[in-house]
């Protein structure tokens, strides 16, 4: 396209002020500004702090609320998933634990999110458009690294006690000190990593990505049902694709002082030696109805949580800063 150019016509045309015209030439050659698709909108300080509590409470609430909820569920795919050969399941005491888990996944889902929100944003400035998905997967595996320091041991608590080895979530933690050392508490840590890390990064990836290519078809933002469904689609693919790795990870944290397994490779070789390879599938039904339903849960509240908070603080103004890209 040429330069800007004022037609004039001698007969017709109404004298024009210099700075009329100057205006006019501005306003026609201004390059345009183009969001890309991961962009928040107009551009803001980058406030840390915020965005860090916002994602501590929105994450913490999400957090609880799932956890209650599903908790039955999670219980019988322990419980499936720590019997050996043809061992039967128990369906009593589903909620056993569940007082002493929330006092875990609380802080847990708190600290996950909290580190999630403003890494994600920081890297999201950092990488290109094409690398948004790059972005997200970082983030969601050091927001699980971050986590884990308190996920482990509520876990091994949470799992001991679904599998009825001890009576209350203070006693499982003196007694599996007392019998194991403080190590006892982070059974199964490596694999709990070698699990999490990939989940949580590819779960919060699925979801983000699908969000800003719903956001882009629709040309709006998305509501509640819709953020629950793209959660309950990720949570249950993730789960699928990474239940062998549950499967090892619950077998290590219930096996306490026995020591049944030495380490992962021994794990796995073991439970294809005596079980056979589609062992390593059990509980894969209960896990992605567990993780779809909490999936749509936790991304439902978490979202409705952080839009609630940005419009706390910024009276009914729709909140440009702290949308989910």
């Amino acid at each position: 396209m040429g330069p800007p150019t004022l037609a004039m016509d001698n007969k017709s045309s109404l004298p024009i002020s210099p700075d009329a015209f100057k205006n006019s030439c501005n306003s026609q050659v201004e390059p345009q500004k183009i969001f890309a698709s991961v962009s928040v909108g107009k551009e803001k300080p980058f406030d840390f702090f915020r965005v860090l509590i916002d994602g501590v409470i929105a994450g913490g609430a999400a957090g609880v609320v799932v956890e209650t909820a599903l908790y039955p569920i999670d219980t019988i795919k322990t419980r499936l998933q720590a019997a050996r050969g043809g061992g039967k399941i128990l369906l009593k005491g589903l909620y056993s634990g569940l007082a002493g888990n929330i006092a875990g996944v609380l802080p847990a889902s708190a600290i996950f999110v909290g580190v999630y929100e403003p890494t994600k944003q920081k890297l999201l400035q950092i990488f290109p458009e094409n690398l948004s998905a790059f972005a997200h997967l970082t983030a969601g595996a050091i927001g699980g690294a971050a986590s884990s320091l308190v996920r482990v041991p509520t876990e091994v608590v949470k799992q001991r006690m679904q599998t009825g080895q001890f009576a209350s979530a203070p006693d499982a933690v003196r007694l599996i000190v007392r019998k194991e050392g403080f190590k006892g508490l982070y059974a199964g840590y490596s694999s709990f990593l070698l699990r999490d890390l990939p989940f949580d990064a590819i779960q919060f990836c699925i979801y983000e990505q699908i969000r800003i290519g719903y956001k882009l078809a629709a040309k709006r933002d998305l509501n509640d049902p819709e953020n629950a469904i793209i959660g309950a689609f990720a949570g249950a693919i993730t789960g699928a694709i990474t239940t062998p790795l549950d499967v090892i990870k619950t077998r290590l944290m219930v096996q306490g002082s026995a020591n049944q397994y030495k380490g992962i490779l021994d794990c796995v070789q073991t439970i294809v030696r005596e079980e056979g390879p589609p062992a390593l599938l059990k509980g894969i039904g209960p896990r992605v109805l567990w993780i779809g339903i909490g999936g749509s849960i936790f991304f439902g509240v978490l979202e409705r949580t952080k839009l609630l908070l940005a419009q706390r603080r910024s009276g009914n103004e729709n909140p440009e800063s702290f949308k989910q890209d």
